[in-house]
């Protein structure tokens, strides 16, 4: 599944950004990051794009959406440009997350610095193993599983990751909606189904490498290289 953007226009209208688009919008963002660190103020839809790995059509259509902030023989403020990215994905504000699930996958997840430079932080960890409950991971006490609509209510948390096994994904998804979480980042290796007005990323790290590795036999048979 994939995440719908709901943008508003500014008569209150819905603008709605395609899944793809929305899906693109933080590689723009990181590759504006890149050139304002390099001390580029300007720069064109063709610098951008490449910086992007995209193509440069393909990139002015999808900052279309967000409205005119190129100039024509001039480019793209890099400054002004990165913030109206950020304040659509919802970057110029805290994001608290709760990760259920606090193995070796939930624990790498809860000690991953990237998460801070983007507005997201950790904010609870939670474990149906009461091994777990109770310990400190990434300075962060493990709590119950019983517990989450509690720590959820009280944190004001929306965004839900599962780092738990396939076979305990679609009971952590239930709990995680009960709870009032309306966006779930999902790492485990099962779908899951979630109501209307909930967003389901799921991220397969295996299917990925099988995808990899599909296209390794290719070249090794004499293919043509693909880029993903």
């Amino acid at each position: 599944m994939t995440i719908h953007s709901n943008a508003r226009l500014a008569d209150g209208s819905s603008r709605g950004i395609p899944d793809a688009t929305v899906a693109r919008l933080p590689v723009y963002l990181r590759a504006l990051n890149a050139l304002t660190e390099q001390g580029i103020t300007t720069c064109s839809s063709n610098d951008l794009a490449e910086k992007a790995g995209v193509n440069p059509a393909k990139l002015r259509k999808d900052l279309s959406y967000l409205g005119s902030y190129g100039t024509r023989g001039v480019g793209y403020e890099c400054e002004y440009l990165r913030y109206q990215i950020a304040r659509e994905i919802g970057q110029t504000q805290d994001w608290d997350v709760v990760i259920v699930g606090v193995g070796n996958l939930g624990s790498a997840l809860s000690a991953y610095q990237g998460f801070s430079s983007r507005g997201i932080r950790v904010a609870a960890l939670v474990d149906a193993d009461p091994k777990r409950v109770g310990t400190v991971v990434s300075g962060i006490e493990v709590t119950s599983l019983d517990d989450l609509a509690v720590v959820v209510k009280e944190r004001q948390i929306s965004i839900g990751i599962i780092a738990t096994p396939g076979t305990a994904a679609q009971d952590v998804a239930d709990r995680l909606v009960e709870a009032g979480i309306t966006s779930i980042l999902n790492f485990a290796p099962a779908l899951v189904q979630v109501p209307d007005g909930v967003d389901v990323r799921k991220v397969d790290l295996s299917i990925e490498l099988q995808i990899l590795a599909y296209h390794e036999q290719r070249k090794a048979a004499g293919g043509e290289q693909v880029i993903i």
